[in-house]
């Protein structure tokens, strides 16, 4: 198996959460799993814990990272940009074919925000990310921008949105298709990032939830209904492991 193989193996193997942040990384098993031996898992590892997936101990092997607030912090600040810049790159040279292939995927992603499928509207959304990403043209920030998103997914939480939230990002969404139709590079790159700060507040919102005091609020959400609402089945701010749309 090749390197580059073998690094692209674990790495799905770290984000889709077969081995939960913390853990210890069962080398012994991945090298049976995959049919190496040590020496090409632990190349691997480096350059995992080079993209912030994988944290290495000093003669005591490796874990899963585990990323914390200000991590979070800081690899929403730098998504910002790296959205930001890419929406001005791409109103610059996006093809009108991939306009037209953006606004089909937006609009399949409306469908699912009508019938309330917040799963499929979440990969719905991501697509659209990744498109504009991509139609930026410049892979050397497609690279960095999929190494920070998939340290954002690493987190492995996806936020249950309110109606009222959830209706604020469709509407962002809907800007977001107008200015790259108009190729208005500087006002998508100000929509981009406002969008990205509302997603960093959704999910330390689910960050706060889920640490020691999550299931006290959800239940008293939903016992008394006194903090969500309108929310009378789940406090919207508990997160559940489903993904990001990152």
């Amino acid at each position: 198996m090749l390197h580059e193989d073998v690094v692209g193996r674990i790495r799905t193997i770290l984000l889709d959460g077969e081995i939960p942040p913390g853990a210890r990384i069962p080398e012994r098993e991945l090298c049976e799993r995959l049919g190496i031996s040590r020496t090409p898992l632990r190349e691997a590892l480096k350059v995992l814990a080079a993209e912030g997936l994988v944290q290495l101990l000093p003669h005591r092997g490796s874990r899963a990272a585990k990323l914390t607030d200000k991590d979070m912090r800081d690899l929403f600040e730098v998504c910002q940009g790296l959205e930001a810049l890419a929406g001005e790159l791409a109103c610059e040279r996006i093809t009108d074919a991939e306009i037209d292939e953006i606004a089909a995927a937006h609009a399949a992603m409306v469908q699912h925000y009508r019938d309330g499928d917040l799963i499929q509207y979440y990969r719905g959304n991501r697509a659209i990310h990744e498109a504009i990403v991509n139609a930026a043209g410049n892979p050397v920030l497609a690279g960095l921008y999929t190494s920070v998103t998939a340290r954002i997914r690493r987190a492995r939480y996806v936020t249950p949105m309110t109606p009222q939230r959830w209706a604020l990002a469709v509407k962002e969404h809907e800007a977001i298709l107008n200015a790259l139709q108009r190729r208005d590079g500087t006002g998508l790159s100000h929509i981009l990032r406002a969008h990205l700060r509302h997603k960093r507040e959704e999910v330390f919102a689910g960050r706060l939830c889920r640490d020691g005091r999550e299931r006290s609020h959800a239940e008293n959400c939903v016992r008394r209904n006194s903090c969500c609402p309108g929310q009378r089945t789940a406090c919207p701010h508990v997160a559940f492991p489903l993904g990001s749309s990152f």
